[in-house]
């Protein structure tokens, strides 16, 4: 895997993805042109998380309408502003058996999400669940 992140302007980077997708990041407090990096590692986690979630409950063969997967994070005081505290919302909406959904968070938790195993060596993962019908 590759990237690369080139200067733009003042704090402006336009990163590029070896897939060939672009992401604007945004040094500048205000982030009027684009995320922080650690805005995208929490979108990822969101990403990385959903997809796991959803493959399993297809496999499961579940009757899920919809995934939302909501992050809060907490960062270090000083620099490195790591994460040290996450919550994770998974918001589903179907017939979903809860404990098909459980079982589908806490193997993605577990085994499955690579962003959430590395987040984890710096930040406390807490998971919630809320269903929607």
């Amino acid at each position: 895997m590759q990237a690369n992140a080139t200067w733009k302007q003042e704090m402006t980077f336009d990163a590029l993805s070896h897939s060939g997708h672009t992401v604007v990041f945004d040094g500048d407090p205000a982030h009027t042109h684009g995320a922080s990096p650690m805005e995208t590692v929490l979108m990822g986690l969101c990403g990385c998380t959903a997809i796991d979630v959803i493959s399993i409950l297809k496999k499961k063969r579940e009757p899920f309408t919809g995934l939302t997967v909501s992050a809060v994070a907490e960062q270090a005081s000083e620099a490195p502003k790591v994460f040290t505290h996450v919550k994770l919302i998974y918001r589903v909406s179907g017939a979903v058996s809860q404990k098909a959904m459980e079982d589908a968070v806490r193997l993605s938790e577990t085994k499955y999400c690579s962003v959430a195993a590395m987040i984890s060596k710096t930040a406390k993962i807490e998971f919630l669940i809320e269903y929607a019908g």
